[in-house]
């Protein structure tokens, strides 16, 4: 199975800074022979610069894909400031990203809430990453299994499968603070998430995990190494070119 390097680019750039980031990301793949053979590659622009990462996408033949960092619970209508599913697919956008902790915490979505979303998201053909994982004070409680696999058991919908659904292990302690999970509790997390996929799954072995939380490149090859990691779901180390090839080449 290749890793899926995904870059969430979050609430930042400009049309200028987005086309030069994709341009630059897209060049240092090409310049990198045998990349692509071995990694997958997907970014995530926010939603007003999709259209400037998909001219120049569209101009090349690319290894590189974009999605959509979130989208609406609902299809098209009176909906005023939402963005369907239907709308991202006739755009071009190949995944979204659902349930990350930002849109938990700022915005109160709940499983169930992420669950109706991937579940249209999967009806108009897109593949969810579908985003789980424990705060800090669960931790300490001891409580991070519990709360993962709630989620995870609340957040995925039947339609899920190995071909449109990809779950992103994103410890919210370590998620833009510079702290990283260790090799031994990413094992055993993502350990946990495979075997409650195989509780509901079939090949639930060929189901990408995607690890997230502070990956960069001085640690990336040590998680990206690591039983069950699949690949990376990277934040602020994607808005840079060469740090997000420099996690790509460590994998």
């Amino acid at each position: 199975m290749k890793k899926l390097i995904a870059g969430n680019w979050k609430m930042n750039g400009s049309w200028a800074e987005t086309r030069n980031l994709t341009e630059n990301i897209l060049k240092a793949i090409e310049a990198e022979s045998g990349l692509a053979d071995k990694c997958d590659f997907a970014i995530f622009p926010p939603y007003l610069y999709i259209g400037v990462a998909k001219e120049v996408l569209t101009e090349a033949d690319s290894p590189l894909v974009y999605g959509a960092q979130d989208c609406a619970l609902n299809g098209n209508g009176a909906y005023t400031g939402d963005v369907s599913a239907a709308m991202l697919r006739d755009f071009g956008c190949e995944y979204v990203i659902l349930g990350h902790s930002e849109r938990r915490q700022y915005h109160g979505e709940t499983d169930d809430v992420v669950k109706k979303k991937a579940a249209m998201a999967h009806a108009e053909g897109l593949k969810t990453i579908i985003c789980i994982g424990e705060t800090e004070s669960e931790r300490a409680a001891g409580l991070e299994k519990r709360v993962v696999g709630t989620q995870l058991s609340g957040s995925m919908p039947e339609s899920a499968t190995i071909m449109n659904t990809v779950i992103a292990y994103e410890p919210v302690w370590a998620i833009g603070t510079g702290k990283t999970a260790t090799p031994a509790d990413v094992k055993d997390m993502h350990g946990f998430i495979r075997e409650k996929l195989q509780e509901r799954i079939e090949i639930a072995k060929n189901m990408r995990i995607l690890y997230g939380g502070s990956m960069k490149p001085g640690n990336a090859a040590e998680l990206l190494a690591t039983p069950n990691v699949d690949g990376g779901l990277i934040g602020g180390a994607s808005l840079d070119a060469g740090q997000f090839l420099a996690i790509a080449k460590a994998a």
